[in-house]
């Protein structure tokens, strides 16, 4: 299994990362694109690949987490789409195999008795919109064998309509599924199940440990049965991503690794 690091906020540059990742004897960084110095225009190709060639590494990308492009303000959906196929084009250029994203929940009524959620109100024009966006990226990719991995956050259980649309996107062979072992936890393992049903598209993890409603802790100081995701990971030939928040709770995992 390959492992790879985070964008952490404690290393300011991306050459910072990459030293750690490679002191570390990791394999890559994830690239957080919620950090402005990892925004689309900003990505400079010619110096993710000095500095990748430099400490042996490579990337993932991490697409960030307001991706919307099922809004109903259609110049807001474009703009969205247009982000992720110039991520892919960049992606393309450095041989960078996953890009991940959330899928956005979007906004919802709060009535007395319950919430709303639009999308699942104008679901046809939310799974319409996503059909374009699945599409687009698909034609983007091409051959490049890049997968776009769609990660849990706790709410396929909440939220059928978001499973509905992550099906869909799963019609194409762009799309594919990451696992993300902490936040199923935290939602009490309520996502696994639609993940099993689902695992022969299983193809990237994010890993950390969680006690309660707390995720994102460092390897072994959660109640996570570490051991059963990594042969799950092993298993489907995942590359993990630690996905802890500060460069001691990295070390603290990689040492329980």
């Amino acid at each position: 299994m390959q492992f790879g690091m985070p964008t952490l906020i404690e290393t300011k540059t991306l050459e910072e990362n990459a030293a750690l990742c490679h002191e570390l004897g990791l394999s890559f960084v994830e690239l957080n694109m919620n950090l402005p110095q990892y925004q689309a225009d900003r990505l400079s190709v010619s110096e993710l690949r000095r500095i990748a060639d430099k400490y042996g590494i490579y990337y993932t990308i991490h697409l960030d987490e307001n991706l919307n492009p099922c809004d109903f303000n259609n110049a807001v959906a474009v703009a969205y789409t247009d982000t992720v196929l110039r991520t892919i084009e960049v992606a393309k250029a450095l041989s960078v195999p996953v890009l991940n994203m959330h899928m956005n929940a979007g906004v919802w009524f709060t009535l007395p008795d319950k919430k709303v959620f639009l999308f699942d109100e104008h679901k046809a024009d939310y799974l319409q919109k996503l059909t374009v966006f699945r599409d687009k990226c698909t034609a983007a990719i091409g051959g490049a064998g890049i997968k776009i991995t769609v990660e849990n956050c706790g709410d396929y259980q909440r939220f059928p309509f978001i499973v509905d649309g992550l099906d869909l996107l799963l019609q194409s062979p762009a799309f594919a599924l990451c696992f993300d072992i902490g936040h199923n936890a935290s939602a009490d393992y309520t996502d696994e199940p639609t993940i099993m049903a689902r695992s022969e598209r299983l193809h990237h993890m994010h890993i950390h440990d969680a006690k309660g409603r707390a995720n994102h802790l460092p390897l072994g100081e959660g109640d996570v049965d570490l051991d059963k995701y990594l042969k799950l990971a092993k298993q489907h030939n995942c590359r993990a991503v630690i996905e802890v928040k500060t460069v001691d709770g990295l070390r603290q995992s990689v040492v329980w690794l």
